[in-house]
């Protein structure tokens, strides 16, 4: 698992250029695998979550090698 530690109530932002607020990390109750859950702060406002692994993971420069972001998501404000 990453060093990254995710921040509650903070923006991230993704690389391909929408913001979301993080609102917690839940549990999943069958495995213990853990889940970001957080709000799109665009559009509908959809709520989302997903492994935190993945939410912390760095950008797939081989899939997307022109983006400049290092992260999946970034934090926005500290």
């Amino acid at each position: 698992m990453s060093e990254r530690k995710i921040k509650k109530n903070r923006i991230y932002h993704h690389f391909k250029g929408n913001d979301y607020l993080v609102l917690d990390v839940a549990t999943n109750s069958e495995d213990g695998s853990l889940y970001v859950i957080y709000r799109a702060l665009y559009g509908d406002n959809k709520l989302y979550i997903r492994p935190l692994d993945m939410f912390l993971s760095l950008v797939d420069k081989d899939k997307y090698p022109n983006v400049k972001q290092k992260y999946r998501f970034k934090l926005v404000n500290k």
